[in-house]
């Protein structure tokens, strides 16, 4: 584990754990969380031989609770200065909800120019654009995001619990047997960054366009899904952002909550092992 300060002073936390001779997998976490998220997949993708890595967003988890920049193009930049200074390469980068926003501008803008990046994967990933626009009429109201931001600056730590115990998981759904430590963790989480950057952050996840960033990747690409994602609905994100990917497999899971990484590790996991290894 370690850290890097960016060029504007930013202080990025980062966890690199394995053989640094092994195929790098970079992972890019979901709001509010932090590298954390990824433990299921971390602890996995070691025990395969692979290096793994993941950062905490500027604002979020260990990284610097800055009052600025908490946009897509800071946080891919950011992304960048972590893979430049470990110098990654042929890499595979994982990209979770607004962390598959952030993976898809460094892979985009970044990574792919560079030549660093192998393959990419967006699961439950907020691009192409989630906010109800002109040119995306499918979209959700302006109306919902405000709401999340009025929850948050009320009352963040209640915002928190009911978000992981309810749309995040599916616990809210009939039959659901919510875990309380997937819960209390995702609390967790989400109260160790700060509440500037993740207010910040809804912009950034809801407002951001990364159809052009689609539409430049030529790496091959695999987007994951559940059908019952109540965060990042499906047809306002994957069939979208698949049709604009030049190199993009889709794959939806029946019943599959936004937080899938976590509840359906022993499913997701393996997938992801035969696209990489594919």
């Amino acid at each position: 584990m370690g850290t890097i300060t960016t060029k504007d002073g930013v202080e990025i936390f980062y966890k690199d754990w394995g053989s640094k001779n092994a195929q790098p997998i970079v992972f890019h976490h979901g709001w509010p969380l932090s590298s954390d998220d990824w433990d299921a997949q971390m602890l996995y993708f070691i025990d395969k031989g692979y290096r793994v890595i993941a950062h905490d967003r500027r604002g979020h988890g260990r990284s610097s609770q800055v009052g600025d920049g908490h946009d897509m193009d800071h946080y891919a930049a950011d992304a960048a200065a972590v893979t430049e200074h470990l110098d990654l390469r042929n890499a595979i980068h994982i990209g979770h909800s607004t962390g598959g926003g952030e993976a898809t501008r460094y892979v985009a803008r970044h990574g792919q120019p560079q030549g660093r990046v192998a393959k990419l994967v967006l699961i439950g990933a907020v691009p192409p654009i989630m906010v109800k626009t002109a040119a995306n009429a499918g979209g959700l109201p302006l109306e919902v995001f405000d709401g999340f931001r009025a929850q948050l600056a009320a009352n963040r730590s209640q915002f928190y619990l009911d978000v992981a115990s309810g749309p995040f998981y599916s616990y809210n759904r009939p039959g659901a047997k919510p875990s309380q430590g997937i819960i209390q963790n995702w609390w967790r989480q989400g109260m160790m960054g700060g509440a500037k950057a993740q207010y910040d952050s809804i912009k950034a996840f809801s407002e951001t366009d990364f159809t052009e960033d689609l539409k430049i990747i030529t790496v091959p690409t695999l987007v994951m899904h559940g059908n019952d994602d109540q965060v990042v609905p499906v047809a306002d994100s994957a069939l979208l952002s698949v049709k604009l990917l030049k190199n993009g497999t889709l794959k939806v899971y029946e019943k599959f909550p936004h937080g899938m990484c976590t509840t359906h590790a022993e499913v997701v996991n393996p997938d992801l092992l035969a696209f990489i290894k594919g």
